[in-house]
């Protein structure tokens, strides 16, 4: 299990827990499958996995509790699986820290590649945003009290440190190479989160609330009709 990229996925439906397990094992992950909120609480605190896949509605604690306690203790990936693309289901759970969701009935394809893409995120997120260059000496960009040291993967607000994910990372990356100009969220979908395709726009719009909260309110500022831009 050490080589390989340990997945955490809760989910009370034995069929799905048990197809999606063997799905996941037969593409070379290590998957810990638990079928309530506790038990999943306690295997990621036993086990420290490298994602956690998990299910809103499962009993004990349900899923979007569950991804609040990770988020305390940890930046660990974290996808929401849905029964239904709920606004309150999807919004409560990326607000709880999720990096993203996937609606049931889902396609195992479609599912991994989401994982994949969340997995990637994180390594770029540890080393540097590939292929685009830093502008600033030593990597350090400033606006206003905020400094994002690129090389560091470090960003401080007013002096002080600030948490973000690794999603959260990207995502300041994306805005800070390009202050003052205004990215769609279909773009930032094709950026951050790696969507080829048409994707859900409150992925962006969550995520965007919960960076401005860390990171000042009018840091970001909204475009009507067109995305968001970073005041320079």
């Amino acid at each position: 299990m050490a080589d390989q990229t340990h997945v955490l996925f809760v989910e009370d439906d034995d069929v799905i827990r048990e197809a999606t397990q063997l799905a996941l094992e037969r593409d070379g992950f290590a998957v810990t499958a638990k079928p309530d909120g506790l038990a999943g609480l306690e295997a990621f605190r036993a086990d420290r996995p490298d994602i956690a896949l998990l299910d809103v509605m499962v009993p004990g604690l349900d899923g979007v509790s569950l991804c609040r306690r990770i988020r305390d203790e940890s930046m660990v990936p974290v996808i929401m699986l849905s029964a239904r693309a709920d606004a309150i289901d999807v919004v409560l759970g990326l607000e709880a820290g999720a990096d993203d969701y996937v609606t049931k009935p889902f396609d195992g394809a479609v599912l991994l590649a989401r994982i994949r893409a969340v997995l990637r995120r994180f390594g770029r997120a540890e080393s540097g945003r590939e292929g685009h260059a830093a502008p600033g000496a030593g990597g350090l960009l400033s606006f206003g009290e905020l400094e994002i040291d690129t090389e560091g993967m470090e960003v401080r607000r007013a002096g002080q440190p600030v948490a973000l994910t690794p999603t959260e990372m990207r995502l300041l990356l994306e805005f800070s190479a390009a202050p003052g100009t205004v990215l769609s969220r279909d773009k930032l979908l094709e950026r951050v989160w790696e969507y080829g395709w048409g994707g859900d726009t409150r992925v962006v719009d969550v995520h965007v609330q919960r960076l401005r909260t860390k990171i000042g309110q009018d840091r970001i500022e909204t475009v009507r009709g067109f995305g968001y831009k970073l005041k320079a």
